[in-house]
């Protein structure tokens, strides 16, 4: 075997390997011997008919087929120990003649890492601010959330809840038909199409109205797109919504915990400045690893971004699983072909890529290492609010590759808080380095992590 060693690019290993005669007439030897015992051939018994014959039979050119698809891979696998490469995917082999038989092989190889000088990195972080219209947001919110609704007597309006007979068709197909379909009238509204609620809106109870409208032209269901509805409506019963009072037994109806309107507005405030500081601290880290980023020089095979999209696709498929959408039917009602959002999820893979190459390459210069014990810590922290099957959850999380999962998040938590440290420390703030507790919110999706 002739191993030719053609170039070192990307992260990758691009190797011809001719292979010899004696290795060849092996190949095909060893071929004959599995095919012979499977093939009728007129005359013999099954497995004893003589090569020369079994090949006139079933043609050379096929045994040859047969024995390069078992011989190349062993040939690949080979030609590595000789040139010491240490592959960290599965090469890529394409056949490229026959006499001799010679190959080409794409071999991925580990990605390299270098990193810039991101200790001189200052940035500060400004923890965001609450504004009481934000507050008085999420309390109406919850005020419509406990709201109530009384028949009125008087045309449609917008904000209404109304109960109508429809007929509709497109074209001369069937769209929606029914009685007694309770509507709520919100002028952002998009269904049935959007500008229905609108032209609803001015109706008394038991009027009737006719009226056409057409579907956008980016309409996500496809075979809707740019098509016109035609709709005859009756007005049946019109409801409009009555808001609870900003009073103390409105808080009390937002929580049992709470007392008095001031404690509602209260807890409301506190909610919201933790999620908004949590929020600014999840777009430091970002620009903070953006800078680390921008500073290195990274190189990898491409198989680990195409292995990261079809992460993010199987992800995705498995969401709309869970929500009892099939995955196939929702790229058809976005116009789509699987093709297509793989090009789509192409960038986002390689920017996650990047990013884990680098935050992997500073764990390993900071020498940031996760303990079993931390692990166990975390596993505990997961569990602690599980109510039921908490035993089968600790034996889900503490499988071998659950942990390993698990070491990861906290790996790159631990190695997140590095450097966002290092950042304010530069910038002149006094920073207390400390490993954040697991936050309630991010339970589940460590969860999810951990099942991978």
């Amino acid at each position: 075997m002739k191993v030719t060693k053609d170039k070192v690019e990307n992260s990758q290993v691009f190797l011809t390997v001719e292979m010899t005669p004696e290795e060849v007439e092996t190949g095909l030897a060893e071929s004959y011997k599995n095919l012979v015992k499977r093939v009728n051939i007129p005359g013999f018994r099954k497995g004893k008919a003589p090569r020369a014959i079994f090949e006139r039979f079933v043609g050379k050119e096929s045994l040859l087929e047969d024995a390069i698809n078992h011989m190349v891979p062993d040939a690949c696998e080979k030609a590595l120990k000789e040139q010491s490469i240490e592959a960290i995917a599965q090469p890529q082999i394409e056949v490229t003649q026959t006499e001799p038989v010679t190959f080409k092989a794409t071999v991925p190889i580990a990605p390299t890492v270098k990193l810039g000088d991101y200790h001189s990195i200052k940035m500060s972080l400004e923890l965001a601010t609450v504004p009481d219209e934000d507050i008085d947001k999420a309390i109406e919110q919850i005020r419509h959330q406990h709201a109530t609704w009384e028949v009125v007597d008087r045309p449609v309006a917008l904000e209404d809840m109304v109960v109508m007979d429809i007929e509709s068709q497109i074209g001369n197909a069937p769209f929606i038909n029914q009685k007694g379909l309770q509507y709520y009238a919100r002028k952002e509204m998009t269904f049935p199409v959007p500008g229905f609620a609108e032209q609803i809106a001015g109706i008394k109870k038991g009027e009737e109205k006719e009226f056409k409208l057409p579907f956008p032209a980016d309409y996500h269901r496809a075979e809707m797109a740019g098509k016109e509805a035609s709709f005859k409506v009756k007005v049946v019963e019109i409801k409009q919504e009555v808001l609870p009072e900003r009073n103390d037994n409105f808080a009390k109806q937002a929580s049992t915990e709470l007392k008095t309107f001031a404690e509602l507005k209260e807890r409301l405030a506190a909610n919201l400045k933790l999620r908004a500081e949590e929020k600014s601290k999840r777009e430091f880290e970002d620009k903070v690893v953006g800078a680390v980023v921008e500073q290195a020089k990274v190189e990898f095979p491409p198989v680990l971004v195409e292995g990261e999209v079809h992460s993010l696709i199987d992800d995705q498929a498995r969401r709309f699983q869970m929500q009892g959408i099939n995955y196939e039917d929702y790229l058809k009602s976005i116009n789509k072909t699987g093709e297509q959002l793989h090009e789509e999820f192409h960038p986002i893979a390689e920017k996650r890529v990047i990013r884990s190459l680098v935050l992997g390459k500073v764990a390993e210069e900071e020498k940031i290492e996760v303990s079993e014990a931390e692990i166990d810590a975390e596993v505990e922290n997961m569990v602690k609010g599980a109510t039921e099957k908490k035993e089968e959850l600790q034996k889900l999380f503490n499988s071998p590759r659950s942990r390993e999962s698990i070491k990861q998040v906290l790996l790159t938590r631990q190695t997140l808080e590095k450097l966002t440290e290092l950042a304010r420390s530069q910038s002149g703030e006094i920073v207390t380095p400390a490993v954040e507790a697991a936050k309630p919110e991010k339970t589940t999706e460590k969860r999810e992590e951990a099942k991978q």
